[in-house]
C-alpha cells in the first residue's frame, strides 16, 4: 500500500495535474486508481453531462457538474485509454461547492501524445456516475487537423441539430467562436410560434443580468441533448462573443445594457465568472481568454477576444446623419480612421502581432468572433437596410413596398457594377457614384476598426493567414486584402447553429435570397461566397499544403430528424 501511495503521489507531483484559478485542485487519494466501482450506479445528478476543452498534444481539460443541495460534494474523476476503464492513466478526487456552481474542471498535463481518452466522474456516496466522455491528445506532428467551427446558438431560435451533426462528424475538435448562450428574456430575439411549441423558452424568466441568472441559463443550454452529445464526443476550444454578456458588448458598455440593469462592470464580471465555470479556458486569469494553441505543429490557433478586454465602442451611422437626412461623410471618415481606435487593446494586439511574426507552423489561424474581410456596400443600401430594420423593430416584418424597393435598388446597383467592371463608356458620373460611394455594412466587425486590421495584415508576410469568424449567422468566404491590395490570406465564416440570418430580414423566399446572395458577391469586391439563410457549421481541414473549408448545413431546426449536407467547399493554399 505504501508503494502504491508513492506511485500516485509521484504522478501528481511531476506535473500530471496543473491548478489554475478557474480549475479545481485534485487530492492524491490513491484509492481511486481502480476500474472497480460500486454496483447499481445511476446517472442522476450529473445533469449537464461531461465536456473537455483546449486539447493539445499533451494536455486537456475535463469537466462536469454535480447537482446537489449539500454545501459541498466530493467527486472522483477517472481518465483511461479504454472505454471500460481497465487502463486508467489519471485519477483523483475533487471537492466542489456553490462558489463555482458545483462545476468540476481538471486540467491534465504531461499526457502521451496522439491518444483517444475516455473519462468519467463518480459520486460514491450518492451512487451516481456521469456519462462517459471522449477526448483526445493530438499528434506531435500532425499531417491533418479537422475542426468543426460554430457560433451563435440561440436556444429560443430552434433545435441544436447542428451540434448533433458536429458530434457525429469526423472532426477532431469543435471550435466555438462565441454566442454560446443568449442573454434575452423569454419571447424575445429568435422566438417564433414554432419554437415556443417546441418548448424552446429561456430560463430564467427574465433577461439575465446577475451571476445566478447566467448560471441558470448555462445549465439550461447544457441540458440540451444535442449540445450535451457534442461535448461528450468532442473536445471544445471556446471564446466568448457578445451574447455571453449582452448584445454588442465592448469594454465599457453594451447596446443591450441599460442603466436600470445596474453596473455594467458588475454584470460583465458575473458573465465572465459563469463562462469560466461552464467553458473553462487554459488561462491564469479568467478575464483573459486570448491564447495560442498549437495543434500538432500544423496549426497555430490564435484565439482572440474582440469583445471585452480592449474593444472601443462601436461607431453608429445614426450619429452622422442630421435632421434632414444628410450624412456627414467627412466626420465619419475622420473617426473611423482614428489610429487610437482598437478592437483588441494594446496588450492583446502586441501579443497577436508577435505571434504572427514569429510562429513557424504551416498555418496561422485566427479563431475570433467577427468578420475581418472588407464588406463595403453602396452607401444607399445602408439607408435602405436601416429602414428595413426599423420596420421590423416597429411591426415585426418588412412592408411589401420596402421589400420591392430594396429588390429594385439591388438590381440597379448590380447592373451598374457589372458595367463598371466591363469599363462601359456610357456610364454616367451619377451611376458610377452610386456604386463607388461604398461604406461598411457592419461597423461592429473589423470594418469598424480598419487601422488595427491593417496592423495585423502588416505582420503577415507569407499570405497564409486563415481567419475564422462567426457572429453574423450567415456563411461567408472572403479574400483578406490590405489597403495596398496585397492578399494576406482567406476568411472562412460560419453560419449559426440556430440564430436567424438574412432570411430574418428578407423573408424565406429561396429565389429572393439567392438573388441577394449573388448581388452581394458582385457588389463586395473581396467576397467569394455567401449563404444568407441556412443553419449549420463550418468544417475546416488543414494539411501542410492546403486548407479546405466545407460549409455543412442542416435542412431544418424545427424537427428532431434532419439531414446534414455540404453546401459549399472552398480551398486555399
Amino acid at each position: 500500500m505504501k508503494r502504491r501511495k508513492f506511485i500516485v503521489n509521484s504522478l501528481l507531483a511531476i506535473g500530471g495535474i496543473m491548478v489554475a484559478p478557474n480549475l479545481i485542485s485534485c487530492s492524491n487519494d490513491d484509492d481511486t486508481f481502480t476500474s472497480e466501482l460500486p454496483p447499481d450506479l445511476s446517472n442522476d445528478n450529473f445533469n449537464e453531462g461531461v465536456a473537455s476543452f483546449d486539447p493539445t498534444s499533451s494536455e486537456v481539460i475535463i469537466w462536469s457538474r454535480y447537482t446537489t443541495t449539500n454545501a459541498s460534494v466530493d467527486v472522483i474523476w477517472q481518465v483511461a485509454t479504454d472505454i471500460n476503464f481497465q487502463s486508467i492513466v489519471r485519477s483523483g478526487t475533487v471537492t466542489t461547492d456553490a462558489s463555482r456552481d458545483y462545476t468540476i474542471s481538471i486540467e491534465l498535463q504531461n499526457l502521451e501524445t496522439n491518444q483517444k481518452l475516455y473519462y468519467r466522474f463518480v459520486n460514491v456516496a450518492d451512487k451516481t456516475v456521469s456519462i462517459i466522455g471522449e477526448t483526445i491528445t493530438l499528434p506531435q506532428n500532425a499531417a491533418e487537423i479537422k475542426l468543426a467551427v460554430c457560433s451563435c446558438a440561440n436556444f429560443q431560435a430552434g433545435l441544436f441539430n447542428s451540434y448533433k451533426a458536429m458530434a457525429e462528424s469526423d472532426s477532431d475538435i469543435i471550435v466555438h467562436l462565441g454566442d454560446y448562450i443568449y442573454e434575452y428574456a423569454p419571447g424575445e430575439y429568435g422566438t417564433t410560434p414554432e419554437t415556443i411549441a417546441l418548448g424552446r423558452i429561456h430560463e430564467p424568466d427574465n433577461e439575465i443580468v446577475t451571476l445566478d441568472d447566467y448560471r441558470i441559463r448555462y445549465k439550461q443550454y447544457r441540458n440540451d441533448e444535442n449540445l450535451k452529445l457534442a461535448h461528450q464526443k468532442k473536445p471544445f476550444i471556446c471564446v466568448w462573443d457578445d451574447h455571453e454578456i449582452t448584445n454588442d458588448a465592448y469594454k465599457d458598455g453594451a447596446e443591450n445594457h441599460q442603466t436600470n440593469e445596474g453596473s455594467y462592470e458588475v454584470r460583465k464580471q458575473a458573465a465572465i465568472q459563469a463562462f469560466s465555470e461552464y467553458l473553462p479556458v487554459r488561462t491564469v486569469d479568467i478575464t483573459k481568454i486570448y491564447r495560442s494553441i498549437n495543434l500538432g505543429n500544423l496549426v497555430n490557433l490564435l484565439m482572440l477576444d474582440t469583445r471585452v478586454i480592449g474593444r472601443d465602442e462601436q461607431l453608429n451611422y445614426t450619429n452622422y446623419i442630421d435632421g434632414a437626412g444628410n450624412f456627414d461623410a467627412v466626420t465619419f471618415q475622420t473617426d473611423i480612421q482614428d489610429p487610437s481606435r482598437s478592437m483588441l487593446g494594446a496588450t492583446q494586439r502586441d501579443w497577436l502581432l508577435g505571434n504572427l511574426a514569429s510562429n513557424t507552423t504551416a498555418w496561422k489561424v485566427l479563431g475570433q468572433q467577427v468578420l475581418m474581410g472588407k464588406m463595403f456596400i453602396p452607401a444607399e443600401m445602408i439607408i435602405t437596410l436601416g429602414t428595413i430594420l426599423a420596420e421590423i423593430s416597429a411591426s415585426g416584418s418588412i412592408s411589401t413596398a420596402t421589400l420591392q424597393g430594396f429588390q429594385t435598388q439591388l438590381g440597379e446597383l448590380v447592373q451598374i457594377k457589372v458595367r463598371v467592371q466591363a469599363n462601359d463608356p456610357t456610364l454616367t458620373p451619377q451611376e458610377i457614384g452610386r456604386v463607388s460611394f461604398a461604406l461598411p455594412y457592419n461597423l461592429d466587425a473589423w470594418d469598424g476598426y480598419p487601422i488595427e486590421r491593417e496592423a495585423i495584415y502588416s505582420a503577415v508576410s507569407d499570405g497564409r493567414l486563415v481567419c475564422l469568424a462567426g457572429d453574423t449567422h450567415n456563411a461567408w468566404c472572403s479574400n483578406l486584402n490590405s489597403v495596398a491590395n496585397e492578399t494576406k490570406g482567406k476568411e472562412f465564416a460560419t453560419s449559426s447553429v440556430s440564430s436567424p440570418g438574412f432570411e430574418g430580414l428578407l423573408g424565406n423566399d429561396s429565389a429572393q435570397l439567392a438573388g441577394f446572395e449573388q448581388a452581394m458577391q458582385v457588389l463586395i469586391d473581396d467576397l467569394s461566397y455567401l449563404n444568407a439563410s441556412q443553419r449549420g457549421y463550418l468544417k475546416m481541414t488543414f494539411t501542410t499544403t492546403q486548407v479546405a473549408g466545407e460549409w455543412v448545413f442542416v435542412d431544418n431546426i424545427l424537427a428532431t430528424t434532419f439531414n446534414a449536407s455540404i453546401g459549399k467547399t472552398e480551398t486555399f493554399s
